[in-house]
Formats: structure tokens, sequence, C-alpha cells
């Protein structure tokens, strides 16, 4: 099967839209992460090499690699979370008939529900890193470009918070909690004070507009 990034946007829609599982929140999160990297990266390419930006050529050129570095990271995380929601799907259906079987179902499920938290939690890590490189931009992108940034960031907070609902769905299954208690404190620093970054950033934008 092609992989979802490989097929046209109305596809992606479609399947969306639809019935099946699966493209589902963390896809539509991941591409919406994409969407806020890619964005980042128009704003720098509108910035780089124009004379009258040359004193932010080299921090522009930095921000570019970090966000298409991001933008195929969050593109992979697309499928990423197709393939991981499949999987566990599919422990579901394993047999039950027995106490043994029961135990085996259990542990096997357990462990996709680990591997179903690290998708979103890497698309939330992702994502303020988005937050991060749109601000540079916003601030110091070529001002015809400035609502460029200022949709990136949206973006990008956007999946970020969609990201976050699917750690914490999880959270609610999984029970290894030495696991899960990590991961909702690694959550809980990657987004405390995010909110107020992202005002910020859209006040800067509006300021330049």
């Amino acid at each position: 099967m092609t992989e979802i990034k490989h097929q046209p946007i109305q596809n992606f829609l479609d399947e969306l839209a639809s019935k099946s599982a699966t493209p589902g929140g963390g896809s539509a999160a991941a591409l919406m992460g994409a969407q806020g990297a890619a964005l980042v990266s128009m704003v720098c390419n509108l910035t780089i090499g124009k004379p009258k930006f040359a004193e932010v050529e080299v921090e522009m050129q930095e921000v570019l690699g970090k966000a298409e570095a991001l933008r195929s990271e969050l593109t992979n995380l697309i499928q990423a979370d197709i393939a991981v929601f499949n999987q566990l799907m599919s422990k579901y259906g394993l047999p039950k008939d027995t106490d043994e079987e029961k135990v085996q179902r259990s542990a096997a499920i357990q462990d996709v529900l680990k591997a179903a938290t690290d998708v979103p939690m890497q698309c939330v890590r992702a994502c303020a890193k988005v937050i991060q490189l749109s601000k540079i931009a916003a601030e110091k992108g070529n001002p015809h470009a400035v609502s460029d940034a200022g949709a990136a960031v949206m973006a990008a907070y956007g999946a970020l918070k969609s990201s976050a609902l699917n750690v914490y769905i999880n959270a609610g299954s999984i029970k290894d909690t030495i696991y899960i208690e990590a991961q909702l404190a690694e959550l809980e620093q990657v987004t405390q004070g995010i909110e107020q970054v992202v005002d910020s950033i859209y006040q800067t934008v509006k300021a330049r507009l």
C-alpha cells in the first residue's frame, strides 16, 4: 500500500472523513505540524538571499535546516500513527479463550499502547521546536511573509495540543505507572507556558503586519 504521504491530499481528507479508524486525529496532528514546519521554511526561503536581510542570512539558513528536518520527521509520523493504531487493533483481536491467552494478549496490548504513546509524544516534541523556530521567523523573517510565520505557529500549536490529547487518552490504559508518569512529566515540561509563547509570537506577527 502506498504510504499516505505519497497520496493526493484529497485521498487523505476523504479517508480522514470516512468511518475508518485510520487516519485519525494523530495523523491529522502530524500533518498540521508538518505544515507548520513547511511554513517556517517558506519564510526562510523568502528571506535568504535578499540583500536587505543579509544580517540574518546565516541565522535563517540555520532555521531553514532545522525546519526541514522537522518537516521530514512530522511527515513520517503521519504514517507512523496509522501503523501503530492498526497494530494495536490487531492485538485487541488476539484470542482470549484461556488464561494463558488472556495474559499474552494483555501484555501485547500494553506493549503497543506504549508505542502508540511514543508517536504523539514525538509529535509534541517536534511541534514545540517548530513553535520556537516560528518565533525567529516571525521576528526576523521577510515582513512580507510574516503572516505565514503566524500560520506556522498556529498550525504547530494545534498539532501539539492535539498530540497531547492522544498521549492523555493512552495514559489511562497503560498499567506501567513508571513509564506513564515519565511520559506525563515530560509532556508537562514541554507544554508548560506554551500558550503564552504562542500568543507572544501571534502578537509579534500582528505588530509586523
